[in-house]
């Protein structure tokens, strides 16, 4: 009997989840970001440097403590997170917005791939990238500043979540955009708001009442304020509260973006 006379029309001869595919995708994904690490992960760590030494210089002098802590250990965690999801959203997004401006994006429908499986794939690659630059900020901040994180594992936590959060995101961003100066209003207009008005340069609680709420409807601002408490010790938040609330706008996200790839929407011709 042939091959094809071996299983029932539908069926996947690989077997329910095409591990080989979602693996070959998060490579790829993977490979795209460490063939220019110049660009993708240098370039980060010597903006998170110098947003380090301005504020440090600028500010920290005449600010004094914030939550008992010197002001560039407070914004430090900040930092870290703000350029953690930055380029896990940059990665995601620009490799689909790439892929639909060259006209190559069947490469990827093509395969015998489940709306799922490119999902993880994608998700594999915005989410290593954000943990690869993580850690060496977090190397930089204990060489430079001494900061050993008081709950790393807490800390992890946040970060993966924060870089499975915007990688999502950016899955969405990448699928909606068609053009590059799309892609740039979408980055300019949402995600830079997203990450600096979340507390990654000042504490909440200074915030007047109508803005203080509007914060705490935004997952990034958990993020952030998670990682803080991770490396820090302190927080302006329940940290199990923010995880849980930025869990669930993940999960939601992610949601979307796998009902995005099962139908093809804006994807397909």
């Amino acid at each position: 009997m042939s091959d094809i006379q071996d299983y029932a029309p539908g069926t996947r001869r690989f077997g329910r989840i095409n591990w080989l595919g979602v693996q070959t995708l998060a490579k790829r994904e993977i490979l795209r970001f460490a063939n220019v690490w110049t660009q993708t992960l240098l370039a980060p760590l010597v903006t998170a440097g110098l947003f380090m030494v301005i504020f440090t210089i600028a500010i920290g002098p005449r600010r004094g403590d914030v939550m008992g802590v010197s002001f560039s250990t407070f914004i430090a965690p900040g930092i870290l997170m703000m350029t953690v999801i930055q380029n896990a959203f940059a990665n995601t997004s620009s490799s689909l917005v790439i892929s639909k401006v060259q006209g190559n994006i069947v490469d990827t429908l093509m395969p015998p791939l489940s709306g799922g499986e490119m999902l993880v794939g994608y998700l594999a690659g915005g989410i290593t990238r954000g943990l690869i630059v993580a850690v060496a900020i977090a190397s930089a901040l204990w060489l430079t500043l001494g900061i050993v994180p008081a709950h790393p594992l807490g800390a992890l936590a946040f970060v993966f979540l924060g870089a499975g959060f915007m990688s999502a995101l950016g899955i969405l961003a990448g699928i909606f955009a068609n053009k590059f100066d799309q892609m740039a209003a979408i980055t300019n207009f949402i995600v830079t708001p997203l990450a600096f008005l979340s507390g990654t340069f000042y504490s909440v609680e200074a915030l007047p009442p109508g803005l203080y709420q509007i914060t705490h409807l935004n997952p990034v601002f958990y993020l952030i304020d998670g990682v803080r408490w991770g490396v820090i010790g302190v927080s302006d938040s329940n940290p199990l509260f923010g995880f849980g609330f930025a869990f669930v706008a993940t999960a939601l996200i992610c949601a979307v973006a796998w009902v995005m790839f099962r139908t093809g929407y804006r994807l397909k011709a």
